[in-house]
């Protein structure tokens, strides 16, 4: 991931379509294009922020390269675009956004700023479990609690939180899904983990109902 201009990496082997999304997106982002599978991989990195990946191509398909992205542990979201309308093939497809081509340009950039939050949700979310587990640790440990350290640590956690409230706003209803595709295990653990010491059970985006009601 880069702490730049984000990267997005279009796959499609229809050059103009590739050519005509990578014109969209340049205005904004760093664009790379690929027009097949192979070039693809070549291509993806861990400079590359969001994936814009067509299924149907020949050679090698859109589901395996992004079978290889995943293989390869990168850090990136991947939003397939395609022309094939989703089928019940598509359970076991590891993205996190699907779109059916036609598409607009409003769409094409919609689909990569929300792959973008996702992404800054998912790594602040880490984070803030990381430090939370931290000071619980030092809290069962009976470290001094007005150590200018862990005085510290707690208001890195604060501002943590306070990060992931204002990305969690910018979110609709349908965000909510692909947002906690990798990390429900990361939700339960800092659920406990602030059940088990002195620090506050107000985590942002955790155990609430993304329609308003409550778990």
């Amino acid at each position: 991931m880069t702490d730049s201009e984000p990267v997005v990496l279009i796959v499609d082997d229809e050059e103009d379509v590739a050519d005509s999304y990578a014109a969209i997106a340049a205005r904004r982002y760093e664009v790379r294009t690929a027009y097949n599978g192979r070039e693809a991989l070549s291509k993806l990195d861990e400079s590359v922020d969001v994936v814009l990946l067509d299924r149907r191509m020949p050679g090698l398909l859109g589901e395996d390269v992004l079978a290889e992205a995943r293989d390869r542990n990168l850090d990136c979201r991947v939003a397939m675009v395609t022309a094939i309308d989703p089928d019940i093939d598509i359970i076991d497809m590891e993205f996190d956004d699907y779109v059916v081509k036609p598409v607009s340009r409003e769409e094409l950039l919609d689909t990569i700023e929300r792959m973008l939050r996702i992404a800054e949700y998912e790594r602040a979310l880490r984070e803030y479990y990381r430090v939370t587990r931290k000071y619980v640790a030092l809290s069962s440990a009976g470290a001094d609690m007005n150590d200018p350290d862990i005085t510290e640590l707690l208001k890195r956690r604060e501002r943590l939180g306070e990060k992931l409230e204002r990305t969690a706003e910018q979110f609709a209803d349908i965000d909510f899904h692909a947002l906690f595709r990798d990390l429900e295990e990361d939700e339960r653990a800092i659920n406990e983990a602030t059940g088990d010491g002195d620090v506050g059970t107000d985590d942002p985006g955790l155990g609430s109902d993304p329609d308003g009601g409550d778990e």
